[in-house]
């Protein structure tokens, strides 16, 4: 039975976890278009894509008339990538989705069809989630693609100039395009915000 993506929730990443666990490779990451692309006539309904997906993108249909449905569904879905985060700046990662390893930067960031913010980190760096602001209200409907990640060397530092943490670095087609250093509690969001909208 066929399957079908909810793009507008999902960051079109070929680190797709529903690529791995497809038998049959019907969801598969085609470098030609920079996109997720579903076969579905190698799909055997095992709907393993669909309980990997941490974000709900995938859909499965019984049949094509509810394909239709589903398709209007995602069709009339006013969520973007960013309604979906819950973790807030400066503070511990809570989503695992949005946390980015170091074996997987390339490929998720460097590697993203999507204009991408990094959130870089480490135990020193992380503040109370009470002091912190929510990543969704610094965003806003800004449909980008948001990670956070763990520095565990000073390389890393050194590669991007960052000389203090939490920090912020965007990225558009893999290129460095902006960096705001050092934590913005509750009280300074706005400020924060402003900053943000140079690079949105």
């Amino acid at each position: 039975m066929p399957i079908a993506m909810n793009f507008k929730i999902c960051d079109n990443s070929p680190d797709c976890l529903g690529v791995t666990a497809c038998p049959t490779k019907a969801l598969y990451f085609d470098k030609d278009k920079k996109s997720l692309i579903i076969d579905n006539s190698k799909c055997i309904n095992c709907e393993k894509c669909i309980l990997v997906c941490e974000v709900g993108a995938i859909r499965f249909a019984k049949d094509n008339k509810e394909l239709i449905r589903i398709k209007e569904e995602i069709d009339n879905d006013p969520r973007k990538v960013s309604d979906l985060y819950v973790d807030r700046y400066g503070s511990e990662p809570q989503a695992k989705e949005f946390f980015c390893s170091n074996e997987k930067f390339d490929i998720q960031i460097l590697q993203s069809t999507k204009p991408t913010i990094v959130e870089c980190f480490d135990d020193e760096s992380i503040h109370c989630l009470i002091q912190s602001i929510p990543i969704k209200e610094l965003l806003g409907e800004a449909d980008v693609v948001y990670r956070k990640f763990a520095v565990e060397n000073q390389e890393f530092k050194e590669r991007y100039s960052i000389k203090e943490l939490p920090c912020l670095l965007f990225f558009n087609e893999g290129r460095l395009t902006g960096k705001i250093e050092g934590f913005y509690s509750v009280e300074k969001k706005q400020e924060l915000i402003d900053k943000l909208k140079e690079f949105k």
